[in-house]
């Protein structure tokens, strides 16, 4: 490893970047590295860094690809060598607007019913009963669920923020057994071997019964928060609490839930029949 890939990996992990992020950062770094081999990136001019993420830009249109290409060069030049802010004037493709994959409560019940392993079965319950994120299921500790304040506890979320959540009555009766079979010692699911349960596994189970329940939904294991988040809205939660439940930082990505509930659309009623007429 290069001297300023070394540098630029180490500060990554310094500033404590989840590992997903250092491997995407460091990839388009190499890109960055290979197209200028030979020459001193740090003395690089904008239009020469301009010149290269019109480029790239030209193989790949996503928004996503884009937005850690310039990202991830922005991050060496800010961080690394300590310059002003630069604005990179390209071109960006607009992130497409897409509508969340959410299960109604009747589909939950007969995907749930296709997991017969209890230990998978307490997995799923504990996703969508407090909407956590597939990262947080497996990171969760045993003291992580505070059953005096009926409360998950959610250490290190997205954000680097600590959150709670609900804890199910449900789930917390299922959890007792299950603690007394399994026994687990640090985190709250753990493969045969010990350690934390693979993030690869959670999406197998729930792949196998999605597709056992016979849905045709292009569902991740994702969806089971999205679900949590519009049934909630669904039977009346403020938005507020719903973003707080989350973990968002901002109110417009829980707002998305607005577009994908049809029972709180049909409490509006149109103008025109409110009229004595």
């Amino acid at each position: 490893m290069n001297t300023e890939l070394s540098e630029y990996n180490r500060l990554l992990k310094l500033k404590n970047y989840s590992r997903s992020t250092i491997n995407t950062y460091t990839y388009y770094f190499e890109m960055f590295l290979d197209h200028f081999k030979g020459k001193d990136v740090g003395k690089r001019t904008k239009n020469e860094v301009m010149d290269f993420l019109l480029k790239e830009s030209e193989k790949n249109f996503s928004a996503a690809y884009q937005n850690q290409l310039v990202n991830s060069i922005k991050f060496y030049y800010e961080k690394v060598l300590g310059r002003q802010k630069e604005f990179y004037n390209l071109p960006r493709a607009k992130k497409p607007f897409k509508l969340p994959v959410v299960f109604s409560e009747e589909e939950i019940v007969l995907l749930f019913d296709q997991v017969e392993n209890f230990k998978h079965k307490c997995i799923l319950y504990l996703i969508y009963s407090g909407g956590l994120r597939i990262s947080e299921a497996v990171n969760m500790k045993v003291g992580d669920i505070d059953s005096t304040q009926n409360l998950i506890v959610i250490k290190g979320a997205k954000g680097k923020k600590d959150r709670t959540t609900l804890l199910s009555q449900t789930l917390l009766e299922m959890l007792r057994k299950y603690y007394s079979v399994f026994k687990p010692k640090e985190y709250l699911f753990e493969g045969e071997t010990g350690g934390q349960y693979s993030i690869k596994s959670i999406q197998n189970i729930f792949n196998k019964a999605l597709a056992a329940s016979g849905i045709k939904k292009n569902a991740t294991v994702h969806s089971l928060r999205h679900s949590f988040a519009t049934h909630l809205l669904e039977r009346g939660t403020d938005l507020r609490y719903i973003q707080e439940l989350l973990g968002h930082e901002s109110s417009k990505t829980t707002e998305i839930y607005t577009h994908v509930t049809k029972k709180a659309m049909d409490k509006i009623v149109s103008p025109l029949d409110n009229l004595n007429i």
